[in-house]
């Protein structure tokens, strides 16, 4: 069977640089020489694994993809960009009909599902790409059905810490916030605490020093009306490596889609995690 071919955008950053890693390491994929970056971005190339990738800003994007269609075939792209930069991409992918896994979060959501819905690709769209936690936020939706209002009175707290350089609040934490309010909790997404100070991390979170540049640690503390009962949720993870290895599988599942013919469609972590 031929790779999978795989073009990563939003090198150089850490995030698409470990995903780059893995698809050159892994045999079932093909990594393409190029990425598509950001305005802001001055490097012309950027090396992964050994592979020398040219680095697009968006300028010359069109003029690239054109190219990279007539000379590879169908591709996949994986975006872990900016989250400024999500709607606009994913505009771009419909446009010229590129299948993608969108890691990036923040954007508005709901026209980043529509823009592929109007369009005649499809996609793996979710703000956390780790499998293990996904199916955690699955628990979490299967009690929030089976037991509405089940903490009723009760108030949260959700503080999540990531590295310095995520410029927004975790889609993670976000998304969590629903299932507490479908099991009776009131709490906005604006009352999520954001901790992006090293020191802080260090010091008062425990974060090990060599995890500083690259976690995701998050809380969910649940308290009574008379602080005579608690309930806390924790997820840490530090690295990247769980959200690469689910990206790849992502990339996996929507090859599968693709060979099946499917056009205007988008999927979760959900889907990648139950395979149908």
């Amino acid at each position: 069977m031929e790779p999978i071919k795989v073009m990563v955008n939003g090198l150089p950053g850490s995030m698409s640089r470990v995903v780059a890693e893995h698809v050159a390491a892994d045999n079932r994929f093909e990594l393409i020489p190029i990425s598509l970056t950001g305005p802001e971005i001055s490097e012309i190339d950027t090396t992964v694994s050994g592979n020398v990738l040219r680095l697009v800003r968006p300028e010359k994007r069109d003029e690239v993809i054109a190219e990279v269609k007539r000379s590879t075939g169908l591709f996949i792209s994986v975006d872990f960009t900016h989250p400024s930069a999500v709607n606009d991409n994913a505009r771009f992918y419909c446009t010229h009909n590129l299948p993608f896994v969108m890691g990036t979060t923040g954007g508005d959501r709901l026209q980043l599902e529509r823009s592929v819905m109007d369009s005649d690709t499809i996609a793996v769209i979710a703000p956390n790409m780790a499998k293990q936690i996904v199916g955690f936020q699955a628990m979490m939706d299967y009690a929030a059905k089976q037991f509405p209002a089940l903490f009723q009175d009760y108030s949260l707290q959700i503080r999540e810490s990531h590295q310095q350089g995520k410029a927004d609040t975790s889609g993670t934490a976000k998304a969590m916030v629903k299932h507490f309010n479908a099991l009776g909790v009131p709490f906005t997404e604006e009352s999520i605490f954001k901790e992006r100070n090293p020191e802080q991390q260090k010091t008062v979170w425990g974060i090990p020093e060599e995890a500083l540049r690259g976690h995701g640690w998050h809380t969910y503390t649940l308290s009574s009306a008379d602080k005579t009962v608690r309930f806390e949720f924790s997820h840490n993870v530090n690295g990247r490596e769980i959200y690469a290895r689910g990206t790849l599988d992502a990339v996996d599942y929507l090859n599968d889609k693709l060979r099946e013919g499917i056009k205007a469609r988008v999927y979760s972590m959900i889907d990648v995690l139950q395979g149908k």
